[in-house]
């Protein structure tokens, strides 16, 4: 199905793969499309909803400068999958219930983390000369990051929010591992203290802006390039942050199923990040806030929600979508409003054969609080094929 709207601004179209977008997030997507330095347009993907300055489910294109707060707070955040020699026949309801214990165990959720005697010192080494580089220049950074000085710590760890850990069915019955998550509190702190420097730049230049969260970095400006260098810090430890979730939890299985290998490529991939490509002519940044890059042939993950269907695709490289694609359902309401609206029954029936928690602290997270799955997957079937589809048996919420 092609675009199904265009929105104009003052300067370049918003092309929405989707008709159902609240006029906030309308408003949100004009916003940014007016900017000076966006390319061509904007691309808004089946699951937009409304964010902190930018659109969720937005692509933008940008010629010499990138927007700190549309690419977000949660740098890098992603997902990564992996199929495995297991098939249903190998689990059980004790099982999977094992399985869901071990790995509340062995990853740390929420706001936890690794002890000292159990830092992953592998995984977080290579990062180390790395971010003193950064702190060195900007010694105020270790300032920001208070409590998540301990960065090592949440290395292979989940965070909270809807970040999660899954175990799934395929359509053939085939076991797959699933993981949502990103650069952590040390990734947050990087973005919220980019972000406040950008917004100084903005008022001692005197620039107005639509929106204040629209604060930007031109290139050659004083902290563009420690930005840049920030994030994709931040972009890198967010996909070794989900390399060493995925360990663990293949190490967690192993001590409750039966033997099994990784049958397949694992697919790891960001969907809140920038990166330099090349657009329509130009050599752009390219942020994508709540989408993955889909150019043809790459391989990516759509997930649904905690009860319901989610896709592992394969990229057809639409030049109108900037070669993206949709991260996730999308949320239709606020955790607020979803947390007024259903109760603990209503999640219990919504997860009906899915091992996970069921209780008040997760109804922000119920899939009726999220868009129709298969209706985003419908909308963007001129920018991604499906090639499989997976139903969650275990889930572990953040």
């Amino acid at each position: 199905m092609p675009v199904q709207q265009v929105l104009t601004s003052q300067r370049v179209p918003v092309k929405i793969w989707t008709n159902d977008v609240d006029e906030r997030s309308q408003a949100q997507l004009t916003n940014i499309a007016s900017l000076p330095f966006v390319h061509h347009h904007v691309a808004a993907m089946p699951d937009v909803h409304l964010g902190i300055g930018a659109t969720i489910g937005s692509v933008i294109a940008t010629h010499k400068a990138i927007i700190p707060a549309a690419v977000g707070v949660d740098i890098g955040c992603g997902m990564v999958a992996a199929r495995l020699s297991l098939t249903a026949n190998d689990l059980d309801e004790k099982n999977l219930k094992q399985v869901f214990d071990q790995i509340t165990r062995d990853v740390p959720v929420g706001r936890g983390q690794h002890p000292n005697d159990r830092v992953l010192v592998d995984a977080v080494q290579p990062f180390e000369p790395r971010l003193k580089a950064l702190t060195d220049r900007h010694p105020q950074l270790l300032k920001a990051f208070g409590k998540f000085s301990k960065w090592m710590n949440q290395m292979g760890t989940l965070g909270g929010g809807n970040h999660f850990i899954e175990v799934c069915l395929d359509e053939t019955d085939q076991v797959w591992v699933m993981l949502h998550s990103g650069s952590r509190g040390i990734g947050n702190a990087m973005a919220d203290y980019f972000i406040q420097l950008a917004r100084q730049d903005m008022e001692r230049w005197m620039i107005q802006l639509p929106d204040r969260d629209l604060a930007y970095f031109p290139e050659g400006a004083e902290h563009f390039d420690d930005y840049v260098e920030a994030v994709q810090w931040a972009q890198d430890y967010a996909m070794q942050n989900r390399q060493s979730m995925l360990d663990l939890v293949l190490a967690a299985l192993t001590r409750r199923l039966p033997p099994f290998t990784v049958t397949t490529e694992v697919v790891n991939c960001h969907h809140n990040y920038v990166a330099r490509e090349n657009h329509y002519g130009a050599n752009v940044w390219v942020t994508r806030k709540g989408a993955i890059r889909a150019r043809e042939g790459d391989w990516g993950i759509v997930p649904g929600s905690m009860g319901t269907r989610s896709y592992i695709v394969r990229g057809k490289g639409s030049p109108e979508s900037f070669c993206s694609s949709a991260h996730g359902a999308g949320r239709r309401m606020s955790r607020t409003a979803a947390e007024k609206q259903f109760t603990e029954a209503d999640l219990v029936k919504q997860t009906t054969g899915v091992i996970c928690r069921k209780d008040r602290g997760v109804v922000d997270e119920i899939p009726g609080a999220y868009k129709d799955i298969d209706v985003v997957m419908a909308n963007q079937s001129d920018l991604t094929d499906i090639v499989h589809t997976l139903k969650q048996v275990v889930c572990v919420k953040g």
